[in-house]
């Protein structure tokens, strides 16, 4: 099970970098990792924690997520990012032969290539549907 939600108002996790938004990850048997995203229009985190229980990860956020809240979506795809709502993978890694750097993204039944700097117009709608807002800082 996985949800993200934006933050009401951004934090400072560093000295150069400011959360904006986060997903927890739930994994069976596993554990649950919390993603931090350094930009409003990250694809993937620039962070991650972990906690035991999924109680846990989500206390951590008590009254600081924005009017829309825990937005579910669906666990990733086999080889796919855990931390990306889009359905993106590294090239090769379904094959045991990852190209780490270069992506791919299920698009229309096929795997095409995807550039996480550049989400093209189809992706933004994508992302528009689940409530976040493709606009710059």
């Amino acid at each position: 099970m996985r949800m993200y939600g934006f933050l009401k108002e951004p934090y400072l996790c560093n000295q150069y970098k400011t959360v904006y938004k986060v997903m927890i990850h739930e994994i069976p048997g596993t554990g649950v990792y919390t993603y931090y995203y350094t930009d409003r229009n990250a694809v993937f985190s620039s962070y991650d924690s972990y906690s035991e229980d999924l109680e846990t990860a989500v206390a951590e956020f008590d009254g600081e997520l924005d009017e829309r809240g825990w937005i579910e979506v669906d666990d990733p795809l086999p080889y796919c990012q855990h931390d990306c709502i889009l359905p993106v993978r590294v090239k090769g890694r379904n094959l045991n032969k990852p190209q780490y750097g270069e992506y791919e993204i299920l698009s229309d039944r096929q795997w095409v290539a995807f550039n996480p700097s550049r989400v093209d117009d189809e992706h933004q709608e994508f992302y528009y549907n689940l409530g976040q807002i493709m606009k710059p800082c």
